[in-house]
């Protein structure tokens, strides 16, 4: 892992304050989204394909209190980049524009969906999910600079991409909902869910807990509502059961190997 150390003085205050303005962005949207201000809720919005019970993919609701944590810290974030240790770090100026393009494209797919546009909404979904691919990249060749920014930057866009990676997933359920495509719904959710826990496992591989918590919540409640309800499916419940213990458990045994290996 690469060591960027500081540069003797803060750079400009101007990426702060974009970073900063995307997260005020992305939160004014999320507040629309949720049905503020006269906007219609995302389970709503779009011919209501984002909603919970409409295809067996989709998390139950609670599974979205996720976002409270990760807006949280996206503000948390965007304030600390105003601030001189996180302009002097060389590792955050490497950071950094992918953050702010995270914030944007969240909000841009906020915007699609108050649009009713479901296939726009998955290309939004699928770029956000590059970037934040990108930024997992970086936090991991490169040594946060303190505890702060451990937390501040890796473990809140950690829980961000762990999440996106089972929003996409709901995503591509919608559009194929939305298009009318007809798939068994055991025999395709198996597939799905055994693709997205290989991704929480090779994210569980790489030492960081953050984004395989949050995929393995978001599984749990893809499980929680195909349970029961209005849309219940006991198999794909199962199956998304055993993928949220396969990653929760193959990540346990990535990090009792790593140990090991540390005390040999």
């Amino acid at each position: 892992m690469a060591v960027l150390g500081t540069t003797p003085r803060p750079s400009p205050a101007t990426p702060g304050v974009f970073t900063a303005a995307s997260a005020v962005v992305a939160l004014l949207l999320a507040a629309v989204g949720s049905g503020a201000f006269g906007g219609t809720p995302v389970a709503s919005a779009a011919g209501g394909y984002f909603s919970s019970v409409a295809t067996p993919l989709a998390p139950g609701v609670p599974a979205f209190s996720v976002w409270s944590v990760i807006y949280a810290g996206l503000l948390g974030y965007a304030v600390w980049q105003l601030l001189p240790a996180a302009r002097r770090s060389q590792r955050q100026g490497r950071i950094r524009p992918w953050a702010a393009a995270s914030m944007l494209l969240n909000a841009a797919w906020l915007w699609a969906v108050q649009l009713g546009s479901v296939p726009a909404s998955l290309a939004i979904m699928l770029a956000l999910l590059g970037v934040l691919s990108r930024i997992f990249a970086l936090s991991l060749s490169l040594r946060p600079g303190s505890r702060l920014e451990a937390a501040l930057s890796d473990v809140t866009f950690g829980l961000y991409l762990g999440w996106i990676c089972v929003a996409t997933v709901a995503n591509v359920a919608a559009l194929l909902a939305w298009a009318k495509v007809s798939l068994p719904a055991e025999p395709t959710a198996a597939v799905v869910l055994l693709l997205t826990a290989a991704v929480g496992l090779a994210l569980g591989s790489r030492g960081r807990w953050s984004p395989v918590l949050a995929l393995a919540w978001g599984l749990a409640w893809i499980a929680v509502a195909r349970a029961g309800g209005p849309l219940a499916l006991p198999g794909v419940a199962l199956e998304a059961t055993a993928a949220a213990a396969a990653v929760l458990g193959g990540s346990l045994a990535f990090a009792a190997r790593r140990r090991w290996e540390g005390r040999a």
